[in-house]
């Protein structure tokens, strides 16, 4: 990946987290973008999320994000400079969630509860 590149992501990320928190409406549980996918030519980009909340929250966020992706991408497009917005696709993972269980369960060893 190019220092160029590496930029676009970081900017990505940035504006996205942004947006989805200021502009975009209805979601549930705490969204978090985990990473940023660029393509070489900067035309693709894969965002990768995490929602912490429970399954209904979770269902109802992934739909929102999904039906706010081109609007998502025009935002996108007045915040970053260049020549083209990337085309961006959304990928749910449940890393957040695996790591707060991780994390609570090493909490009861700790205790002495397990």
């Amino acid at each position: 990946m190019t220092l160029r590149n590496e930029r676009v992501r970081k900017e990505l990320m940035r504006d996205i987290s942004e947006i989805l928190r200021k502009e975009i409406r209805g979601l549930a549980g705490v969204v978090s973008i985990v990473d940023v996918e660029v393509a070489h030519d900067n035309s693709f980009a894969k965002v990768i999320y995490s929602v912490l909340g429970s399954d209904e929250q979770i269902e109802t966020t992934k739909n929102i994000i999904e039906k706010s992706t081109p609007k998502i991408r025009y935002e996108v497009g007045k915040q970053i400079r260049l020549r083209l917005t990337p085309e961006l696709k959304f990928v749910y993972t449940d890393s957040l969630e695996k790591g707060s269980k991780v994390s609570e369960l090493i909490n009861k060893i700790s205790r002495g509860e397990i």
